[in-house]
């Protein structure tokens, strides 16, 4: 593909940089506008389709975009993409069918809590179960620091560049943003309310975790205290794994001891894509309350 590049931006027609913030909506942060064969605008940011599904995209149009969603399923894939993620064992444990956790957070005492639970309910239960640790969105000298802790003390696999983790978040942003930009709306459809909840869990800085076995639908998603105690108590419903399986036993039990309160956030990055006016709770469905954050973050 051929590229065409300016020698400096202030060689743009005054006219044409105010259609470009105007029209296209340009704020500081890149956009990727698709023409047709014809110059004809097809897409004013086609960069979250890019991020999510790569050349597959191609030709980036809004039909297209909806067409790619409607094949996608809440799966470890969607998550973890094996293109832009190149991590092999992944693509190992989803063709060997073993149960999948990944799981994320800053505190290290709470991560060793629950990679140690973990194991020991795995073993009771007598499946093959890996883990993975992503960290958290924006990762810095915290979540290098956990990945020593992790690899040091063999409590799990963890994804070995920073980089890898930032593309994580990244891609689960862009998925929001392409939904959202599709016309839907959070809480509209369950596929946009768990990415929307995977996010929320980031914006918390607490543990959480999402369990799956090989490609199968649908993955479970947790935060980090109510699935360490509902592991910790495996007791308590480990009859139910040989009456129901695995998952759907963990599903019920979590479901049991949901608790009665929560206080959730959602950090959404205001110059990239479409930020919706009202975003729901996605445990109870209330209206969340807006705010404005200034930060400024170096690490």
């Amino acid at each position: 593909m051929p590229w065409y590049s300016l020698f400096h931006p202030s060689l743009l027609d005054p006219a044409v940089i105010k259609y470009i913030k105007e029209k296209w909506h340009f704020n500081r942060k890149p956009l990727l506008v698709v023409m047709d064969s014809h110059g004809r605008i097809v897409n004013t940011n086609a960069l979250h389709m890019l991020w999510t599904w790569g050349s597959v995209a191609f030709p980036f149009t809004s039909p297209k975009e909806e067409a790619l969603w409607r094949d996608e399923t809440w799966r470890v894939e969607l998550l973890v993409d094996v293109d832009s993620i190149p991590e092999p064992k992944i693509s190992n444990w989803i063709a060997d069918e073993k149960y999948i956790c990944l799981y994320g957070g800053e505190d290290i005492d709470w991560i060793r809590k629950f990679t140690k639970a973990v194991k020991e309910v795995a073993k009771q239960a007598g499946i093959p179960l890996e883990m993975l640790y992503v960290g958290k969105n924006n990762p810095g000298d915290k979540i290098s620091d956990n990945n020593d802790i992790i690899q040091n003390e063999k409590l799990s696999d963890v994804l070995p560049d920073l980089a890898l983790i930032r593309a994580f978040w990244v891609r689960l942003e862009n998925m929001l943003h392409s939904k959202l930009q599709n016309g839907k709306a959070l809480g509209e459809e369950p596929l946009l309310k768990e990415i929307n909840v995977m996010l929320t869990y980031d914006g918390n800085g607490k543990g959480w975790a999402v369990i799956s076995r090989g490609s199968n639908d649908w993955m479970i998603r947790v935060d980090g205290d109510t699935i360490l105690t509902s592991f910790i108590n495996y007791d308590e419903w480990k009859d139910q794994v040989k009456e129901k399986g695995f998952l759907p036993a963990l599903n019920d039990q979590l479901a049991a001891n949901k608790p009665p309160h929560h206080c959730n956030r959602l950090i959404l990055p205001g110059t990239t894509g479409s930020v919706p006016e009202t975003v729901v709770c996605a445990d109870c469905g209330r209206s969340m309350e807006k705010f404005f954050l200034y930060r400024c973050c170096t690490d």
